[in-house]
This record gives structure tokens, C-alpha cells and sequence, in this order.
């Protein structure tokens, strides 16, 4: 399933609908927290693509036919910037920059590769009945074309 995104901010919301909806055709309902953490994953990816890139991009989800206990879900979003996602430190004061953080703490797996004159960023969930429920603070280590970034800090609640 993808979905053809232009460079306009308008189409972040276009994009949480159009995940919502296939969300639920595969018979995983809204409140489900796998629904929940998609929804607000696909907006941090797509926002990235269009504020950062200010160039068409196409959103893809991979849903297995029927999304039960233990199923992977699949997001990833392609654009044509060949610039590396990279991870900022931003103050408490700052109103964006922890949309990687955001990726990186919520996806059980993320990654990003180059593409023919561009990129495409992934990040899979597993659905599960107990997600990882915690409130201690968690560092992180996040590969980058094989190269580690550590320092990460994001705390689950």
C-alpha cells in the first residue's frame, strides 16, 4: 500500500488518515496502542520528508492479511534527498528536532538506506498485547550506514 505524498505540510494529516484506514481494514482498531504509535510514527516520518527535503515523497505500510498477535507492521517513506536522517539534541524549549528520538524509542526496529538519487527511512512494530511499559529512562545506540551514534536518551512512559 503507498501513498504518493507532496512537499506541502497539509499532507502530514492526509497521511495519518490514510494509515488510520488501512489500520482498520486490517482489523486493528484505533485505540490499539500498535495504532496508536503507527499513526504518530508515520506523522514524524512524513513531517522529516516534507520539512526537510521540501520534495515529493511516497509512504508505504506493509501489513501482513490479517495483523495478528506477533505480526510485524512495516513503515517506511522514500524521498529523493540523499541527505542522512541525523538525530539532533534540542533544548526543552525547542518546538521540533526529536522526531528520530520519537522513531528510535517507539519502533522495535528502524533503519534508513540510499536509494537511487535519494533515501528510504523504515521502522517496524511488532503487534503484542504488552508493549514494553516502563517509565526509567533508556539511552540508545542508533547505527548509521554501519556508523554508531550513541547518546540518545528518551525516557517510556
Amino acid at each position: 500500500m503507498r501513498l504518493e505524498i507532496r512537499p506541502d505540510p497539509a499532507e502530514v494529516g492526509r497521511a495519518r488518515r490514510w494509515a488510520r484506514a488501512r489500520l482498520a481494514r486490517s482489523g486493528v482498531r484505533a485505540d490499539e496502542p500498535l495504532a496508536e504509535t503507527l499513526v504518530l510514527l508515520v506523522s514524524e516520518l512524513v513531517t522529516n520528508a516534507v520539512v526537510h527535503t521540501g520534495r515529493p515523497a511516497v509512504l508505504q505500510l506493509s501489513l501482513p492479511r490479517a495483523v495478528a498477535e506477533g505480526a510485524t507492521v512495516r513503515l517506511e517513506v522514500a524521498d529523493a534527498s540523499e541527505r542522512a536522517p541525523v538525530p539532533r539534541y534540542v533544548d526543552g524549549d525547542a518546538t521540533g528536532g526529536r522526531g528520530l528520538a520519537l522513531v528510535d524509542g517507539l519502533a522495535d526496529r528502524w533503519g534508513w538506506s540510499r536509494e537511487d538519487g535519494g533515501k528510504r527511512i523504515w521502522c517496524e512494530l511488532d503487534r503484542c498485547v504488552r508493549r514494553r511499559e516502563s517509565t526509567a529512562a533508556y539511552g540508545s545506540t542508533v547505527a548509521y550506514e554501519g556508523l554508531a551514534y550513541e547518546g540518545l536518551t528518551y525516557e517510556v512512559v
